[in-house]
Formats: structure tokens, C-alpha cells, sequence
């Protein structure tokens, strides 16, 4: 493929190599943007700002619908593209490229909803014959920073606020997953999106991500990511708008009088879905020392029936995860844990990019795989003895971005709630669940800023007081 450059598309000839990570086969190449490049989009960008500031909330609704209804049709070949390039199952690819249309159609419909309001300036002594409302207008250049391990809908998650609000955006995708991010592109331009509209250009976080996030003409910064980077760029971006969607290492609380076989059962969905590669999978289970052992004896054998293989493969449950190094680094952190103490239940153990789905118990707290974001296919266990330890521990992160609790005890719940430090909290499942319309973020170092389309589209506009001075 070819990106998508001031208003062409262009072809380069340093290439980024896309590839399977099941059998390391080359997918495809895309161009690789350089400084160069980058300096093209910005001054592209900055002429596009208004013209999209120029279309009105029906035309870009229009657009977006088109988007979404063009991405319905075509579901089987976004989903065939994300699971060869990311490396999640089909099924998963095909669920994603489901998700992405709602998140499109839902951003179109709040392209309808932007307004401001009327604010009564004559409730303070001074404000006597003035008149004022808010006017919300577009920021201008969203710069749109995407992950791999959703390329299409977590980039639709940028792109369709900053479009339903007004903006021009330039989508950075993922290195290892630029595909989805042109197609949805490809996509928008074919639905009646200016090409002023917006850019898609791959290339190095060092070379062109830090010197889009600095640059003064972008006026909004929306990244997914690790802690890591998100810190380089809050750092780097100056004064202009940002939010940060970061890492986590969801604790899940198993209560004394939870459903056993429940929790087993979404545990084994919630820890491993992506191969684990999910901001919100399940990674710490904290089981009440009552329930422990019974929780790990039903545990074991859901989590030995997810069938590992080729993504493309409709009998594969867990595929492989983004490429080889990864499941490498995997391996080496269960290994330490065991080293350290910890014991292997289920699973453990690599083939290529594969890692066997794995379930650690006896897991301490200072443990790596318990402090850190493991980002692969393996939940650590450990008990507790009452519901403050549980949340005690829950808590004992950086990390805030999503925690889940098993109980039927509404005190127990309601405590849950209001004490766990977390953005999404779950009564009664796992960490990883998600609907794209709600708002979706973190607390402490797993970021700031809400995504899902209504909340994101306010965080892609400016709010202006007007007031009028009557003379009577």
C-alpha cells in the first residue's frame, strides 16, 4: 500500500516491511515517512483545519455514515487484514472490524450534537444586561498516535471524533500495523471526506512521532500506548491538548461467595483474549484464601482448552502475538516468577511468536509480572484474607485503568467501587470488557482524557464564551 500524503497517495522507496507473526511471511509494505514528510503533512494539515472547519454538522455526519455503512460491507476484508497483520484470531478480527463501524456510526451521530449553551452572566452583581452563551468549535490538527493490538478500531476511536468535531487529523498508525490504519483512510476518501480532511504516515517514533507531538501547528495530541511512551510525548508536546490512554495491569477481586465456575469461565475469556495483548486483559486475580485452591483447580483446565495456532485458522483460540520478541519477553517473566517462588498451574512455553496461555499462582506482589503490564497471554494469582487486603493490593500500582470484582454482597460491591483506583471498574466479570460508546480511560500513571465518541469529540473542540453588552 501507499500512504496518504498532502492530499496524494505516494509511494517511497524505503519501505516498512508488514509481516504475519505467525510465520514471519510478508504481508505488504508501505512507504516509510520521513522528516520530510512530516513537514508536508503540517503544512497540509494546517490549510486543511479550515476547510473541515468550513463543513457543516450534516456533512460531516453524512461522511462518517457513509464511512461506517462502506465499513459494515466490507467486514470480512478489514477483519482478514487485522488478523494477518496483528496477529489475533479471526474471529477477533472480524469482531474488531464490527466494533470499528460502531464507533464510526457513533461518531457521525455526535457530529448532530455539538452545541453550547446559554450562561445566566446576570446571576452576579455585575452581570446586568449582558447576554452570554459558549460556542464549541474544532481544535484544528489532531495528531492521532494508534497501537497495534487494535489497528482499526483504535484508530477509528481517534479519527471519527476529530472528524465528527470539525478537525483535520494526522494518524501516526503503529509500525507493525500500518494496513488498517490506510484502509480506513482509503475508506473515508472513497465515503466524500476532503483529502484535506486527513494523512496516514508510518514511519519511526523517533524521526516523525516525537516532532508531530512538538510541533505548534497540531493543537491536539490522542495516543495509545505504553507508560513509557505516553510520558515522552506529555513531556514533549508543550501546550496544547492531550490525552493519554496507557498501559495497566487489570487486578480482578475474587470474593468468598463468588460463583466459582463463573469467574473460571470469564477469567479464561477475559486473560487471554488478543493473546493477552489488551490494555483491560486480565492480568492480576486476587482469590480469597477460602476459594483459592478451588478457583485454581477450575481454572487450570478452561485455560489448557484454548487452542493455540494459526490466526487464520477458525479452530484457533489464541493466536500469536505481535512477533517473536514478544512472546520471548513473556517467557522470560513467567520464568522469573517461577524462579522467585511462583507456580505454573497451566501452560508456559513458546513456539515462535506463540505463547502457551498460562495461568502463575503463588504470585508475590513485588514479582515483575505482578508490578509491571505483562501484555501476554498469562494471569498471576495470589489470595487475600479480607476485602481491605484485597483492595489494598489491587491498588498497590502505577497503573489505574481497569480492576473487576466477583461477589454478590452489595457492601462488598459499593466498597469496590468507591475505593478501587481504576477508570473501569466491572461488578462481576473481568477487567476486559468494553462497549465503544462509553467513556473509557484511566487513573494514575495508566493516563487521562476519556475516548468513546461523545466524550472524545469534547476533548477535540475549544469552548468560546461569547457575551454580548446590551444597552437595554
Amino acid at each position: 500500500m501507499k500512504i496518504f500524503l498532502a492530499g496524494n497517495w505516494v509511494d517511497k522507496p524505503k519501505k516498512i516491511e508488514v509481516k504475519n507473526p505467525f510465520d514471519n511471511s510478508i504481508i505488504d509494505t508501505v512507504p516509510r515517512a520521513d522528516a520530510a514528510d512530516l513537514e508536508k503533512a503540517l503544512a497540509f494539515a494546517e490549510r486543511g483545519a479550515k476547510v473541515m472547519a468550513k463543513l457543516s454538522s450534516y456533512e460531516r455526519w453524512n461522511i462518517l455514515r457513509k464511512a461506517a455503512d462502506m465499513m459494515a460491507a466490507r467486514n470480512e476484508e478489514l477483519g482478514q487484514i487485522i488478523s494477518k497483520e496483528e496477529g489475533k484470531i479471526i474471529a477477533e478480527g472480524r469482531g474488531e472490524a464490527s466494533r470499528a463501524v460502531e464507533t464510526m456510526m457513533g461518531s457521525a451521530e455526535e457530529a448532530k450534537r455539538l452545541h453550547g449553551e446559554t450562561v445566566p452572566l446576570d446571576a452576579d452583581p455585575t452581570g446586568s444586561k449582558k447576554l452570554g452563551f459558549t460556542l464549541r468549535i474544532p481544535c484544528g490538527v489532531v495528531a492521532a498516535i494508534a497501537p497495534f493490538n487494535f489497528p482499526l478500531n483504535l484508530v477509528t476511536h481517534k479519527v471519527g471524533p476529530a472528524l465528527a468535531a470539525g478537525n483535520t487529523v494526522i494518524i501516526k498508525p503503529a509500525s507493525d500495523t500500518p494496513l488498517s490504519a490506510l484502509k480506513l483512510t482509503e475508506i473515508l476518501l472513497e465515503a466524500g471526506l476532503p483529502p484535506e480532511g486527513i494523512q496516514c504516515i508510518p514511519g519511526p517514533g523517533g524521526e516523525i512521532g516525537d516532532a508531530l507531538v512538538a510541533d505548534r501547528r497540531v493543537r491536539k495530541v490522542t495516543f495509545t500506548g505504553s507508560r513509557e511512551i505516553g510520558d515522552r510525548i506529555c513531556r514533549t508536546a508543550g501546550i496544547k491538548k492531550v490525552t493519554m490512554e496507557l498501559g495497566s495491569n487489570s487486578p480482578v477481586i475474587v470474593m468468598p461467595d463468588a460463583d466459582l465456575d463463573k469467574v473460571a469461565t470469564v477469567l479464561a475469556m477475559t486473560g487471554y483474549g488478543n493473546a493477552g495483548q489488551t490494555c483491560i486483559s486480565t492480568q492480576r486475580v486476587l482469590a480469597a484464601k477460602k476459594v483459592y485452591g478451588e478457583l485454581l483447580r477450575l481454572l487450570k483446565p478452561k485455560v489448557e482448552a484454548l487452542t493455540t495456532g494459526n490466526q487464520l485458522d477458525e479452530k484457533s483460540k489464541v493466536g500469536p502475538m505481535v512477533k517473536e520478541s514478544e512472546a520471548v519477553r513473556v517467557d522470560s517473566w513467567i520464568n522469573e516468577a517461577v524462579a522467585g517462588g511462583a507456580r505454573l498451574v497451566a501452560g508456559g512455553g513458546r513456539r515462535g511468536a506463540i505463547y502457551i496461555p498460562a495461568v502463575v499462582a503463588d504470585v508475590h506482589p513485588d514479582m515483575r509480572i505482578s508490578r509491571d503490564e505483562l501484555f501476554g497471554p498469562a494471569v498471576a494469582v495470589a489470595s487475600f484474607d479480607t476485602i481491605e487486603e484485597a483492595i489494598a493490593l489491587a491498588n498497590d500500582s502505577i497503573y489505574g485503568l481497569a480492576a473487576g470484582i466477583f461477589t454478590d454482597n452489595v457492601e462488598w460491591a459499593m466498597k469496590f467501587a468507591r475505593e478501587a483506583e481504576a477508570g473501569n471498574l466491572h461488578i462481576n466479570w473481568g477487567s476486559q470488557w468494553r462497549v465503544d460508546l462509553m467513556p473509557y480511560g484511566g487513573l494514575k500513571d495508566s493516563g487521562f482524557g476519556k475516548e468513546g465518541p461523545r466524550y472524545a469529540v469534547e476533548e477535540m473542540t475549544e469552548l468560546k464564551m461569547v457575551v454580548f453588552h446590551l444597552n437595554s
